[in-house]
């Protein structure tokens, strides 16, 4: 089952330029990943404005560059940070990071996996996310933060929005899952498994996880 979030339409094609990247957060321990992810958001940062004129006569292309730059930089550790910290420990899926260049805007997706239990919460913030106003559950989310000694408040989605003029959304997919792992298997034979397994009488093993993709859209 596939469910989405969001205020505009995800791009269908992929664009002509793109980057992917993949990550494994259950190779070292999650410190260690918070200098690995600002790297890895300059990297992106840098790539990007290699596709963009560089005229440093030209002090209005520059700054305008520079807020980009920023604001991919930004945005691309957010989630990653977003990712790693809530990525399910014992799921083989892979953290994927994701650029596409277009004419008139870039998207940055980050996916990663979450244990199916914690979906309901996180969807319902994204609900609130949607339609409040953003300054407005900015400083709800501060408050909350501060008084319950939260690191989980959804501030850095806030700032993309409120600061970046971001457009955000999100998809979950359900997968079928093994307590002990199954082995990963692609079509056919992953049919048939999940066919399988959704007939058995007792189904205690077997439990499920959801892979999330934010998505952010940017106007250049």
């Amino acid at each position: 089952m596939v469910q989405t979030f969001g205020a505009f339409n995800q791009d269908t094609l992929e664009s002509q330029e793109y980057l992917k990247m993949r990550f494994s957060p259950s190779s070292a321990p999650l410190q260690q990943r918070w200098k690995n992810n600002g790297v890895s958001a300059d990297f992106l940062a840098d790539y990007i404005i290699t596709f963009f004129p560089n005229d440093e006569n030209d002090p209005i292309l520059s700054e305008k560059e520079a807020e980009l730059k920023g604001a991919v930089s930004y945005i691309a550790n957010e989630l990653l940070e977003n990712a790693m910290k809530f990525n399910m420990n014992t799921s083989l899926f892979p953290v994927k990071l994701e650029f596409m260049l277009y004419s008139d805007h870039v998207t940055l997706s980050v996916s990663n996996s979450l244990v199916s239990e914690n979906v309901p919460e996180f969807q319902s913030f994204i609900s609130e996310l949607l339609n409040t106003e953003p300054q407005e559950l900015y400083i709800r989310q501060i408050k909350q933060a501060e008084e319950d000694n939260l690191n989980t408040s959804g501030l850095g989605l806030l700032t993309m929005i409120d600061d970046y003029n971001a457009d955000l959304s999100w998809t979950f997919e359900s997968h079928l899952k093994n307590k002990a792992e199954l082995p990963t298997h692609k079509g056919f034979i992953s049919s048939f498994f999940k066919t399988v397994l959704s007939l058995l009488p007792h189904q205690s093993n077997i439990s499920t996880l959801t892979v999330v993709t934010t998505t952010v859209q940017l106007s250049i």
